[in-house]
């Protein structure tokens, strides 16, 4: 245990967070996504867990130490219920708001086709499974900058 540090963040899911530069994209699954082959075409090239805790919880624990991507739109990510890319479930309304508190102030996270994050994914820094059985628990974030001091 570390002061300052959620005990929800295990070693290795630190460490891929603090190797990540600036927009490299770290994804969020649930435990239907394709985790451990998708993350196999990752730069981290592992699969990386989170199994006891739900999408939001995950979200929570990585954006108390992850800054978000400022500079671009696609800085949170969600995938899109099939056939209905408008509609945001329960699970990514709860994510939402994480976001929202960590950005502090409401910024929509954009939607993404279902393959399309597929293939997005495979392009990513890393992916975390969590244990989040709610289908379409799956979002991308994207790493920004910690500014120096005094900006």
């Amino acid at each position: 245990m570390l002061k300052g540090i959620d005990p929800r963040l295990n070693a290795e899911v630190l460490f891929a967070l603090r190797a990540m530069g600036h927009g490299d994209v770290v994804v969020i699954a649930d435990t239907n996504f394709p985790s451990d082959q998708v993350s196999r075409s990752t730069v981290l090239g592992e699969l990386l867990r989170m199994d006891n805790l739900t999408a939001a919880e995950a979200a929570e624990a990585i954006l108390s130490v992850l800054p978000l991507d400022n500079f671009v739109d696609d800085f949170a990510m969600r995938m899109e219920i099939v056939d209905e890319p408008d509609t945001v479930p329960p699970v990514q309304a709860e994510v939402q708001q994480i976001v929202d508190k960590a950005e502090g102030e409401e910024r929509p996270m954009v939607g993404v086709e279902r393959f399309a994050f597929y293939d997005q994914a495979r392009d990513s820094y890393a992916v975390i499974q969590t244990g989040e059985r709610r289908f379409y628990g799956c979002f991308m974030f994207r790493k920004g900058v910690i500014p120096p001091d005094g900006m």
